[in-house]
């Protein structure tokens, strides 16, 4: 299996459009989709005249960029390297963008992938946590994800070091799938040493995905912007250990807020790095020990889905048909 990729092709003639959107300058998703919508529809947005988009109220360097052509030119170049690079871009009208993401406030307007496309798509929990756990910590990020993924989960993480890195290991070592999406370009792996890492991802059906153009380098204000993807992806949030202002928070509190289950493994309350995921139970989340304590969460079709997608595979215990 290694090297191999599942190359899906977008059956929607407006990616284009959509690529030129995201790099326009000054107008992010929220102000992209308004502006779609104003106009009905994302080619009418390039049909329109100057003075139509100004009148819009966006930025006079988003009108220009737009009015002139220039975001256009800019999203035929970057179409362009994706295709060299063997990136798939998944925009909101492909029936390839996962239906999940379209539920959250701000989607983003186009999804760079590496490996298999519609991994994105089936039911997962995202597993995150801090980038210095304890010993204890990475040992349950990684069984957890490791009995998760066994059982046909997807694990969402963001290829941190740390609990991200555990998760995606875990998947990896159950011959599962796993989806790293990155707070860089797609073209950049960080940090660095999980480069093998993000290889075996794709060599076992998973994906890298990235919504930042191509070549972005790592930036601090990156990481946020990312974490409402994971959880987006997502079923529901699995947080092992996170210190009290740790990204993990973003990260939960995101999933609160796309209606998302939120979940936590308990930590010794000596530990600083127990805060987060302690905090959580007592404002709700639901205390996990064992796999069991998520799949007994999941709502009713998605445990048919798992179910039937493993029926022709072997287990070796009745325990996993629990409900």
């Amino acid at each position: 299996m290694a090297g191999a990729v599942f190359p899906i092709q977008s059956t929607d003639t407006h990616a284009v459009e959509w690529l030129a959107l995201s790099l326009t300058a000054g107008l992010g998703t929220t102000k992209a989709r308004r502006l779609v919508e104003h106009f009905g529809s994302v080619q009418e947005v390039f049909r329109a005249s100057l003075t139509e988009l100004e009148a819009t109220g966006i930025q006079t360097v988003s009108a220009q960029s737009l009015g002139t052509g220039r975001s256009m030119e800019l999203a035929q170049e970057e179409l362009a390297r994706a295709a060299t690079a063997g990136v798939t871009l998944l925009v909101p009208d492909d029936p390839a963008y996962p239906a999940q993401l379209k539920q959250i406030y701000d989607p983003p307007l186009v999804l760079y992938v590496r490996g298999n496309a519609a991994a994105v798509s089936l039911p997962g929990i995202a597993l995150v946590g801090t980038r210095h756990p304890t010993p204890y910590g990475m040992a349950m990020a990684e069984r957890l994800a490791c009995d998760l993924a066994a059982r046909g989960l997807v694990i969402f993480s963001g290829l941190a070091r740390g609990v991200d890195t555990a998760g995606h290991r875990g998947a990896i070592v159950a011959k599962g799938k796993t989806v790293a999406v990155f707070g860089t370009g797609i073209d950049i792996i960080y940090p660095k040493e999980n480069t093998r890492l993000a290889e075996q991802i794709l060599s076992f059906g998973g994906a890298l995905v990235s919504e930042f153009p191509l070549s972005s380098f790592a930036a601090p204000q990156n990481s946020p912007i990312r974490n409402r993807i994971i959880s987006g992806l997502s079923i529901g949030v699995l947080v092992v250990e996170a210190a009290e202002y740790s990204g993990t928070r973003i990260t939960a509190r995101c999933a609160l807020e796309q209606n998302r289950d939120v979940f936590a493994v308990p930590g010794n309350v000596t530990n600083k790095n127990s805060w987060g995921p302690n905090t959580l139970i007592k404002q709700g989340a639901k205390l996990v020990a064992t796999w069991e304590d998520v799949w007994e969460e999941l709502p009713p079709h998605e445990k048919k889905i798992l179910r039937c997608s493993r029926q022709t595979k072997p287990r070796t215990s009745m325990s996993w048909w629990k409900d």
